[in-house]
C-alpha cells in the first residue's frame, strides 16, 4: 500500500509515522499493495485531527477521529475505518473479491440493506457556488444539491466539520 502522510498546521514526527504504517498494514490486508492510503494530520487549539483516505479501484473510504494526541488520533481513526469494512462486508467482499476481509468480522451485525426512508425530488435551477452555498445556508441544511451555471454540471456543496465549505463535481473521465 502507499502510504502518503501529511501535516497541516503541523509536522508529523517519525514515530507517528512508524505507527501509522504499522496500524495500516492490517487495512493493506484487505486491499493489497495496489491501494493508496493518504494520512492527514492536523493539529487545531487543544485537539489532534487524523483523516485517513484509502482509495482502490475507484472506491473511497474514510475516517477522520478527533483526540486529545495524535497517536490515540490515529489509533481512533484505523478503527473507525476497520468498522466501517466490517459493517459492509458483503458489499466489500463483492467489490473486492477477498476471503482476507473474515479475519475482521468479529462480533458485528452486518448491515444487511439500506433502508430509504424518505426521497426528495427537486428543480435545479442554475446557480453559482456562492448561491448554492447561501441557499444551502437559508435552509439550515448540511449540503446543498444544484447545477452549476459555470459547468452545467449537477454539484454539491456541503458544510465541512472544521469550518469552511466543501463542493462536490463529477469527475471528467
Amino acid at each position: 500500500m502507499n502510504i502518503t502522510i501529511v501535516g497541516r498546521k503541523c509536522t508529523p514526527r517519525e514515530d507517528f509515522r512508524a505507527r501509522a504504517e504499522k496500524r495500516l498494514s492490517k487495512v493493506e490486508k484487505l486491499f493489497g499493495e495496489e491501494a493508496n492510503a493518504k494520512v492527514t494530520a492536523t493539529v487545531e487549539k487543544n485537539c489532534h485531527i487524523v483523516e485517513i483516505t484509502v482509495t482502490k479501484g475507484g472506491m473511497i473510504y474514510r475516517a477522520e477521529e478527533r483526540a486529545d494526541n495524535m497517536v490515540d488520533a490515529l489509533d481512533e481513526c484505523v478503527d473507525s475505518l476497520i468498522r466501517q469494512i466490517r459493517k459492509n462486508k458483503t458489499r466489500l467482499d463483492k467489490k473486492l473479491h477477498s476471503a482476507v476481509l473474515d479475519d475482521f468480522m468479529i462480533d458485528v451485525e452486518e448491515e444487511i440493506e439500506f433502508d430509504v426512508i424518505r426521497e426528495k425530488s427537486i428543480a435545479l435551477k442554475p446557480q453559482s457556488v456562492e448561491e448554492a452555498i447561501l441557499q444551502m445556508n437559508l435552509l439550515g441544511h448540511q449540503f446543498y444539491m444544484f447545477l452549476n451555471a459555470d459547468t452545467d454540471q449537477i454539484n454539491v456543496v456541503y458544510k465541512r466539520n472544521a469550518n469552511g465549505y466543501g463542493l462536490i463535481s463529477p469527475d471528467a473521465e
